[in-house]
């Protein structure tokens, strides 16, 4: 199936950080909207100049520093529109201009393209995923090889997370392309239907051994991203 839309990737980081930052550019507005702005303003102001895209819009998973560092870089230069869920806006404060608060199944339009808002709380109280046709990005919520951490000090939860795993599971089309915010040594993209087979976290039918799973002590390389 054509896709109204291209991906564009960027990878960039600080010290230990090294986070995936994605373009998705309308194919026939050349509109184009940035999921997580982080570190690396000159290299997305490069690209979006190299594939002659317009942005105007900013699409953010949650409101950790290492997602929305460039956010008010982003708005100076380009003025677009920033959305983030309300529950995480309301949550954190997040606050910056711009800001358009959704919730759970909300959608917009980048040009040709429809955009839906997914909440999925666990890593953050209210994370959410970006649903496109044929792709999710899903910023700390899953990753290729596993899922987000669920510090309750910071709002997170397993309960919530198991809960978000379950519904995209049982929702998503299992050949959607998985984009998350990090990998731990797989490269983004990788089919829905691969995580149901390979991800501990979506092989984890029981809740309550799926947060004893989660919250368990000792756990190594957190934060060892590649």
């Amino acid at each position: 199936m054509d896709e109204t839309y291209e991906i564009h990737i960027l990878k960039a980081g600080f010290l230990s950080f090294k986070n995936y930052i994605y373009v998705i550019v309308d194919k026939v507005t050349r509109e184009a909207a940035i999921i997580d702005p982080a570190w690396d303003i000159k290299g997305i102001v490069n690209l979006l100049g190299d594939i002659g895209a317009k942005l105007t819009t900013i699409l953010l998973t949650h409101s950790h520093f290492d997602h929305v560092n460039l956010v008010k870089s982003l708005l100076k230069e380009f003025n677009p529109r920033v959305y983030m869920s309300a529950e995480e806006i309301s949550f954190y404060g997040f606050h910056c201009p711009n800001l358009n608060p959704f919730h759970h199944l909300d959608a917009i339009n980048l040009g040709y393209t429809d955009i839906t808002f997914i909440l999925t709380p666990g890593h953050t109280a209210g994370g959410a995923c970006y649903l496109l046709s044929g792709s999710i990005f899903t910023g700390d919520t899953i990753f290729i090889e596993g899922c987000g951490i669920c510090s309750l000090k910071g709002g997170g939860s397993p309960e919530k997370i198991f809960e978000s795993i379950q519904y995209i599971k049982t929702t998503l089309n299992p050949r959607a392309l998985v984009y998350p915010a990090h990998s731990y040594g797989k490269q983004p993209g990788y089919p829905l239907s691969y995580l149901m087979e390979n991800n501990i976290y979506f092989l984890i039918d029981k809740k309550d051994l799926f947060i004893s799973f989660r919250m368990r002590k000792n756990q190594k390389n957190l934060f060892d991203f590649k």
